[in-house]
């Protein structure tokens, strides 16, 4: 698979048959690897996904891909931003290949079509190579049957061509990645307000009644009001405190 689109954006592009994590492939190579270094595969192996739990997928029918990104030294209020600017650009590139759905970003970084799971990111930073990878797994063409939830779905069930779809959806991401990257380090990794406004415009989860699994501590029920200066979701309680919540699992509840 030669991929022309895709490394048109991203130069120094590997696509494996099999990887375990491509993240911790990458991870494990930061140091040596130039900025924007991307690994992919259609049969990752040892898939992570938040809060620890492990992503699963038929071989040949997703794409996992990592994204080395390398800003230097710059404050961590702003390394916060990249995995909501990396589900910003996913958000953008599934979109564009399933006209007349609805294609939105569920805080942190889960992009849903008409409200089904299609896509979930994970980023990690890398304090030794002063880098993030920012890792996406994106369904392809996994059928109903093959779904591994009842709210998920693929990019062929919502009308995208099987043929070419490899490099077409990778090709769409990494350009909206390092296109809002680019933005992002040109305005001194500063995300106001241009970033904060795009990824407000894009989060589904706003106004919502939500819940959310936090990593060390019991659930927070609440209202998603907004994403303050750092990315993080803004949750008023049923007492009216609110959170700030940095890391954790949302679900959208169906009552308000």
């Amino acid at each position: 698979m030669q991929l022309p689109l895709s490394r048109a954006v991203a130069p120094h592009l590997e696509l494996v048959p099999e990887a375990g994590s491509t993240n911790a492939e990458l991870a494990g190579r930061a140091s040596v690897l130039p900025h924007f270094a991307a690994l992919a595969t259609t049969n990752q192996t040892a898939g992570k996904g938040r809060l620890g739990r492990v992503w699963i997928a038929p071989p040949g029918k997703t794409i996992a891909v990592s994204v080395l990104l390398k800003p230097g030294a710059v404050p961590l209020q702003a390394l916060g931003w990249l995995p909501l600017l990396a589900g910003v650009a996913m958000t953008e590139a599934v979109r564009a290949l399933v006209p007349g759905h609805e294609v939105t970003l569920k805080w942190p970084n889960d992009v849903h079509v008409d409200g089904r799971k299609v896509s979930g990111l994970l980023s990690e930073y890398v304090p030794a190579a002063q880098a993030v990878v920012v890792g996406a797994g994106l369904n392809l063409t996994v059928s109903a049957d093959e779904l591994p939830t009842a709210t998920s779905t693929s990019l062929t069930l919502n009308g995208t061509p099987e043929s070419g779809i490899v490099d077409v959806a990778l090709s769409g991401y990494l350009r909206a990645l390092e296109q809002h990257y680019r933005q992002f380090a040109a305005a001194g990794f500063d995300a106001e307000p241009a970033l904060r406004a795009v990824v407000t415009r894009e989060c589904s989860s706003l106004g919502r009644s939500v819940r959310v699994e936090l990593p060390a501590a019991s659930d927070l029920y609440g209202v998603a009001e907004s994403i303050d200066e750092r990315g993080r979701l803004v949750v008023r309680d049923t007492a009216g405190i609110r959170h700030r919540v940095s890391a954790g699992d949302v679900t959208h509840l169906r009552y308000e």
